[in-house]
């Protein structure tokens, strides 16, 4: 039997086309102008719809222990989000603490994502790495193996950053593996120390968070790693970039012709700024669901970053999808805003976010680049995913740019107790998606299918 959707738009590498898109099992089978059904097909009109790849989110954190805490989103409720969302891959960062290998986490994320009643939306994961030993060349080269094609160090955060040395030694590594590595960009150093600052003059609440990371300490971050991938050959990506001043580092290794530098930034740094820590709420404490890192910026980091997505600058745009309860979890940062959990949720409203605040300017083609095409073709998803062709994956967002509605956590998918874009007034939503080839989503509501899958990259 085929699935027929029938008189959409289709957006295709090639181009906008009026057509039908035919699915079977789990690949996509025809593109026509017009796909004539056979006895036994189910066709689905989606006549005034663009029919885009499935979106794909290549930065989340689900089931994950932080050091503080675990996240809010398990694999089952964060991919049943993401797809409700239009979303049917996701890559995930699985971390190699200290003292652990990375066959050993990558193990214990293949768990994590196997439990509960299974996965709504499709996962891959990066490796993340917070030490480096001899063995750690041949560990990642096993992950190679295990279709893990990119890793991620950090720059910051004492139990998880690497030593330049190191760094450049992973780089040089993931070069000869042919992988991308992903960093986390800000100078740990300064961070500490303006940290303790912040907190010596008597800041304790949500505000002295984004005080504590300036976009200096970004910069200075962006600027290192870059000239550390030059030396080392190595692609690399600007995971959730959120100045410009780390842009303009990004632009000026571009300007001087270094090759395989990506970006990625998030909805967050596309639509809200550092006045949202200075929400009180009904307790005072409102400001704490902002805080993640890097934080909120000011108005012209947005506007900055805003354009550069218009200006192709930008190769995709991800979530960072970290969440934890304002109430029982980021609340028991009052006092010192250092012991805030980390992180927010997104990875259910970015397509909604990202279409409704860029409407008129970015258009289907843009939104399939920055959603679906960019991160497939930046973490080896493409071209099985990330376009609509003949024996591409049948993952498929059928999206309505005609629907209107409001994000509310009264009535999202992710397990947490609050959305950064409460009361927002979405253009636009996901009408049908299918992962697989099965319907897993309607108007926002899951349909039940669970056939996400571990995807080899």
């Amino acid at each position: 039997m085929r699935r027929i959707l029938a008189g959409g738009t289709l957006v295709t590498p090639e181009g906008l086309r009026r057509g039908d898109l035919a699915l079977e099992g789990e690949k996509i089978v025809g593109l026509a102008a017009r796909i004539e059904p056979a006895p036994g097909d189910e066709v689905e009109d989606v006549s005034g719809c663009w029919v885009f790849p499935g979106f794909i989110d290549a930065h989340t954190h689900l089931q994950c222990w932080t050091g503080m805490d675990w996240t809010a989103d398990s694999f089952e409720t964060g991919t049943r989000a993401a797809a409700c969302g239009g979303t049917t891959t996701i890559v995930d960062y699985a971390t190699a603490d200290r003292g652990v290998t990375m066959d050993e986490a990558l193990a214990e994320w293949q768990a994590r994502a196997a439990s509960g009643a299974g996965c709504t939306a499709n996962y891959g994961f990066h490796m993340a790495i917070a030490e480096w030993g001899e063995d750690s060349p041949a560990q990642m080269r096993r992950m190679r193996e295990a279709g893990v094609s990119s890793f991620k160090t950090y720059l910051a955060y004492d139990h998880l950053r690497l030593t330049d040395a190191e760094t450049l030694r992973c780089l040089e590594v993931a070069r000869d593996l042919d992988a991308v590595v992903c960093v986390h960009c800000e100078n740990g150093d300064v961070v500490n120390e303006l940290q303790r600052r912040v907190l010596g003059e008597g800041i304790t609440g949500p505000e002295g968070h984004p005080l504590s990371r300036p976009a200096e300490a970004e910069a200075d971050a962006v600027s290192r790693l870059l000239y550390l991938a030059q030396v080392a050959g190595a692609r690399v990506n600007v995971v959730h970039l959120s100045t410009e001043l780390g842009l303009l580092a990004v632009r000026a290794a571009r300007e001087r012709g270094q090759r395989g530098v990506y970006v990625e930034t998030c909805p967050q740094y596309l639509t809200l700024d550092d006045t949202r820590y200075l929400e009180c709420g009904d307790d005072g404490f409102a400001g704490a669901k902002y805080v993640m890192s890097p934080p909120l910026r000011k108005p012209a980091d947005v506007r900055a970053l805003r354009e550069a997505v218009l200006a192709g600058e930008v190769d995709s745009v991800a979530t960072d999808h970290c969440s934890f309860n304002l109430h029982g979890q980021k609340d028991r940062g009052r006092g010192d805003f250092t012991k805030i959990p980390n992180g927010g949720p997104g990875i259910e409203h970015r397509p909604a976010v990202m279409a409704t605040t860029f409407e008129g300017q970015l258009g289907p083609e843009g939104l399939c680049r920055l959603l679906a095409e960019g991160p497939a073709r930046t973490f080896g998803l493409w071209p099985e995913r990330g376009r609509l062709a003949v024996g591409a994956a049948a993952d498929v967002c059928v999206w309505d740019s005609t629907a209107r509605w409001t994000i509310s956590a009264a009535t999202q998918h992710q397990a947490v107790d609050y959305t950064p874009w409460e009361g927002f007034e979405a253009h636009g939503r996901a009408h049908l998606v299918y992962v697989g080839g099965e319907l897993v989503a309607r108007d926002g509501e899951p349909c039940g299918p669970t056939p996400g899958r571990y995807v080899a990259r």
